[in-house]
């Protein structure tokens, strides 16, 4: 959306429906083809999903935005008329006006989170965490997120002047989500947005003043400026010149400086030994599905099996960094164990020299609640549920042995 031309010439009223649409329909993809499976008597041909589409999105509109049947029928068949035969016209008009009449009943027989979930991550999600747990992470991912906010200084400050919530590790959050541009403090660099799980890993390294932190995965900064603003010199790695150019603005505009290098972290190797390296690892981003609900229907098993590879070859990396004694945090925003619990139990395992420096409950305060019997940050979708949610995350603290 942010690329089409198109999409950025409408009305500010309409791009913001569109995007709501979108996200709607791929929010609750599953309970909208159940639906539709339930009310057509044959399945559409895979040559056809223009048409599939233009269901979807009529019976998000009818179901669950609650769009006037006359015109979500309507701009439906419409559209039909230009990228079909006058044949599937016909059929969305019917398909969409009996979806008008008995969708809604029909979603009270309707597993939602379950259905809203692709089978291959439900099962991993159920026997990760169990059946109660998997459902509740569906149904978190229903719900728009809020905005998270990260301050330089004086949060509690910032949480008034913006109207926000001062969290227990103090994030500030905005119910409402604004473009950020236009709030106060984003020019002055007073702030940058983080959700509240992202911002627990780098507390995790203790004091940071004057200390020499290699971060793996860099962009677009969030983690970054956390490590700056602590005290940490810095030294950022990105492989993606692009990303690492996105890190370079959000770095200008919050006024704050680190060595920038764009890299593959596996071949890389700092000047010296550094006194701590995180790794913000890429992975499945299964965590973040309630900001994009598109990510389970681009991912698959195998994809993150690939990436748990590139995980342990980073974890590899950054261990030949360290100092003796130095700290090493792995993270990733994912829910999955193949992405965190297992690729910790993989690097232990090896000859790295790294032993497992637990993470006390107290460290995060009122959040102690997401450390694992392991003495691991393992947060989920459903955790702080009545302030809005956050995030899926995980993080764990290795230390090098002297």
């Amino acid at each position: 959306m942010d690329a089409s031309g198109e999409f950025n010439a409408l009305e500010a009223r309409d791009r913001a429906f569109a995007h709501l649409l979108v996200l709607t329909t791929l929010r609750r993809l599953g309970q909208i083809d159940a639906l539709l499976s339930r009310v057509m008597a044959r399945s559409l041909p895979a040559r056809r999903n223009a048409v599939r589409n233009l269901l979807r999105l009529g019976v998000a509109q009818l179901v669950f935005l609650d769009t006037p049947a006359h015109a979500a029928v309507g701009s439906a068949a419409t559209l039909t008329g230009e990228l079909a035969p006058d044949t599937f016209v016909a059929l969305v008009n019917a398909v969409l006006r009996r979806v008008a009449s008995e969708g809604k009943s029909e979603l009270a027989t309707q597993d939602a989170g379950c259905l809203n979930t692709p089978e291959w991550l439900w099962r991993s999600l159920v026997e990760s965490h169990g059946e109660a747990i998997a459902r509740a992470i569906g149904q978190a991912h229903f719900a728009e997120p809020p905005l998270d906010l990260s301050c330089r200084a004086d949060a509690a400050s910032w949480a008034v002047r913006l109207g926000g919530e001062l969290l227990p590790n103090g994030t500030v959050r905005l119910a409402a989500r604004p473009a950020v541009e236009t709030l106060p403090g984003y020019r002055g660099g007073a702030w940058w947005v983080q959700d509240i799980a992202a911002a627990l890993p780098v507390p995790l390294f203790g004091p940071l003043a004057g200390k020499r932190v290699a971060e793996i995965g860099a962009a677009p900064g969030g983690k970054t400026a956390q490590l700056i603003a602590a005290g940490a010199d810095v030294i950022a790695l990105d492989r993606a010149p692009a990303r690492l150019s996105v890190l370079r603005e959000n770095l200008a505009r919050l006024g704050m400086t680190a060595v920038l290098v764009a890299a593959d972290a596996t071949t890389w190797r700092p000047p010296e030994p550094v006194d701590a390296v995180l790794i913000d690892a890429p992975c499945s981003a299964t965590g973040t599905i309630r900001r994009h609900p598109e990510a389970p229907y681009l991912r698959n098993l195998a994809d993150a099996e690939r990436l748990a590879a590139t995980q342990d070859a980073l974890i590899t990396a950054g261990a030949g960094y360290l100092k003796p004694g130095g700290l090493l945090v792995f993270a990733t925003c994912s829910l999955l164990p193949l992405e965190g619990e297992a690729r910790i139990d993989a690097a232990l395992s090896r000859p790295l020299g790294l032993v497992r420096d637990p993470i006390a409950p107290a460290e995060l305060g009122a959040l102690g609640f997401a450390v694992t019997p392991r003495g691991e940050l393992r947060t989920l979708p459903c955790h702080l549920a009545k302030l809005g949610g956050m995030d899926g995350f995980f993080a764990a603290r290795l230390r090098r042995g002297f």
